[in-house]
């Protein structure tokens, strides 16, 4: 890079490249002009500078030796622009550095440039589309020429993917809006947010709009009516459930359309932010990323309003996500690291009081598409929804499971001596049960049929592309408050009911008696105290309930709640990933076992074992353990269907007990499917 004057300005540089036809040139312009809001703006165009029309590679050389490098060094930029009618050089030109300079054309993201620009956007076209474009803008002028540049386009990318290193992808030809959400993906980039604070600024200057409707219909109905065939969609549900500790009030339902809808997916350290045509990809932590979107507190929830989400991000974490918590793994999920929709509007059900609130993100600006979800929401709720349709017939699907008896017992006995060598205390061991339907399932309708015959207080039906998660979790993983009070609540120790009274009350209290669940369950809970700690108030870490017994439609279940508070100014984001993966799901110490759990598992445990639930604008989260879960992959086809089970492994765990409790955790999940353990 050229050496900077004291004074000099240094722009950030922004490339718009994609190959002819594809709308780079409009997008760019346009983008410009959102940008000159708030900042000076220099806008180049390539084909100023390309030599003739065989001249793509020289006009490559060209622009980044007399354009982008000076512009780089804050230095003004002198270029000889190309008579094409002369088919000569032509005048020498001048571009003067400014706050932002977009540069536009075929191979302005070249290989040669990207060492010297701060944001990659790359347009992608359909082939015919672009060419009817390209031919349209141009006429006459390009029509002889097109296969002849086309070819010059294919040889360099050949060589030279710019879209495997763009910043922000695009898929041209979209609409109007796409100009102001490539603006609003661009405030999210790293390198974007010191010089576009005040871009930031308006994001956060948002407000929450409540109406209160005095009505509740069924969390069925209104999921089907809004939001089945949604790209993403979010059903976080507890009307099914009765639940002394009060976490069933509220339903949350929501996807990730409208104004401000995005979807966010994190695999191999890298996560993608899609919001309409426009998708932003980030490298690095995904925790680090969550700690830029969320806990800033951005809203405040009116005073009529009592629900504990005021809109922002719903979705999974996987437990492959320990990579950035202290644990290690060679094995990557089949499925993204993390899953998560931004809701800018959502339908909370509030099942005590009898109400229905809905919720819609605001900027002060008129948001014709926010008010026609509003009609058209409050019209479903005032008439109840549809009558909640005859349960589906559902195939049973025949699983099979990754470990048969045999080995799944040797798996236990290895745990057992990592015990008795002093590596751990208690071992999570699992194991998992798959199945493929080879004409579909219905997600939706596997998680209704998972519902009506478990019902839990933090179940949930997670749907996004190729993809779904239908989760009856009795377990809290880490309730984050607004103010700044955190909660856990591990599980360990279950039985399975019993349809008679008499044996159920006995199972009931063999559980509640139960020296080996009561040390397993004090290990979870002593471990839990070490995670929150980290970011809590000296003091305030506190066990308010201690092996408590919670009743469920198919199980007796053995629970303790950690309390704990927020160090002021701490990152939220953090605190979420002090704890995870959850200790009821790993063992203790938590790292060293899940370094044995890695080898005798000798699998990716996927969007099982981790989190699920939401992450609120007000700086509040409430997620759960992704247990009782089946997950639902499309298959080319047909549906892929996942389970998940296991179990804690101690030092005097009898590996045949730990087996059974193997199949007592599945039978709720495959008894509502119709099917039953494999052989």
């Amino acid at each position: 890079m050229a050496h900077k004057p004291a004074n000099a300005v240094v722009p950030l540089l922004i490339a718009v490249d994609g190959r002819s036809g594809a709308g780079k040139t409009t997008l760019a312009v346009e983008l410009a002009a959102l940008l000159r809001e708030h900042h000076t703006v220099s806008l180049f165009h390539l084909e100023d500078i390309y030599p003739g029309w065989d001249g793509l590679a020289d006009g490559l050389e060209r622009y980044v030796r007399s354009v982008l490098t000076p512009l780089a060094a804050g230095e003004p930029a002198r270029w000889t622009a190309w008579d094409w009618s002369a088919n000569d050089d032509g005048a020498a030109r001048l571009t003067q550095p400014a706050d932002i300079v977009v540069v536009e054309g075929v191979g302005a993201a070249c290989s040669a440039a990207r060492d010297l620009l701060d944001v990659v956007i790359w347009i992608d076209a359909d082939d015919d589309l672009r060419r009817t474009s390209a031919l349209a803008r141009d006429g006459d002028t390009y029509a002889p020429f097109w296969q002849r540049w086309s070819d010059q386009e294919d040889r360099w990318l050949a060589s030279d993917r710019p879209a495997d290193h763009a910043d922000l992808l695009v898929q041209g030809h979209r609409g109007n809006a796409v100009p102001d959400q490539l603006r609003r993906a661009l405030t999210g980039l790293p390198q974007c947010e010191s010089l576009m604070s005040m871009e930031r600024a308006a994001r956060r200057g948002l407000t929450l709009q409540v109406e209160m409707l005095h009505a509740l219909p069924g969390a069925e109905a209104v999921f089907r009516e809004l939001y089945a065939g949604s790209g993403s969609a979010a059903w976080l549900d507890s009307s099914a459930a009765e639940d002394p500790q009060g976490r069933s009030r509220f339903s949350i339902l929501a996807d990730d359309g409208g104004r401000y809808g995005q979807l966010a997916q994190h695999s191999g350290g890298t996560t993608l932010v899609t919001s309409g045509p426009v998708t932003a990809r980030m490298a690095g932590p995904f925790f680090r990323w969550l700690d830029g979107v969320w806990g800033r507190r951005a809203v405040r929830s009116p005073d009529i309003y009592p629900g504990p989400f005021a809109l922002g991000w719903l979705g999974y974490l996987g437990y492959e996500l320990k990579r950035e918590t202290g644990g290690r793994t060679d094995m990557p999920s089949p499925v993204p690291d993390a899953s998560l929709l931004f809701a800018g509007r959502a339908v909370v059900l509030d099942h005590r009081e009898k109400r229905t609130y809905l919720l819609t993100l605001r900027d002060g600006f008129r948001d014709d598409d926010a008010d026609a979800w509003l009609d058209r929401a409050r019209a479903v709720i005032l008439s109840g929804g549809r009558p909640a349709a005859p349960a589906a017939s559902l195939p049973a699907p025949r699983f099979t499971a990754r470990d048969t008896r045999e080995q799944y017992l040797r798996n236990i006995r290895s745990a057992a001596a990592e015990i008795a060598d002093g590596n751990s205390y208690e071992v999570c061991l699992t194991t998992a049960l798959t199945a493929r339907e080879d004409t579909g399932l219905d997600p939706l309708e596997a998680y209704l049929a998972l519902r009506r015959s478990n019902p839990a207080p933090f179940a949930h039906f997670l749907a996004f592309p190729g993809l779904a998660v239908a989760s009856t979790s009795p377990e809290r993983f880490l309730r984050l408050d607004s103010t700044g009070g955190m909660r856990a609540e591990p599980i360990k120790g279950t039985r399975r009911r019993s349809p008679d009274p008499g044996k159920d009350a006995a199972l009931q209290e063999d559980l509640r008696t139960s020296t080996k669940d009561r040390a397993e369950n004090i290990m979870i809970v002593d471990l839990l105290r070490n995670d929150l700690s980290h970011l809590a108030i000296p003091g305030t870490v506190t066990v308010s309930r201690l092996c408590d017994i919670e009743t469920y439609a198919t199980v007796h279940q053995m629970v303790s709640t950690i309390d704990a508070r927020l160090r002021p100014g701490s990152s939220r984001a953090e605190a979420i990933a002090a704890a995870f993966p959850a200790g009821s799901m790993t063992g203790a110490p938590k790292i060293s076992t899940m370094a044995i759990l890695d080898r005798l598992e000798g699998a990716p445990r996927g969007i099982y074992s981790g989190a699920a639930g939401y992450f609120s604008l007000d700086g509040a989260a409430d997620l759960a353990v992704v247990i009782r879960t089946l997950v639902l992959e499309d298959d080319d086809g047909g549906t892929r269907l996942t389970l998940g089970v296991g179990g804690a492994i101690t030092a005097d765990s009898d590996p045949a007990d730990e087996w059974e409790e193997v199949r007592t955790k599945a039978f709720g999940v495959l008894s509502a499917l119709g099917t039953a353990f494999p052989d």
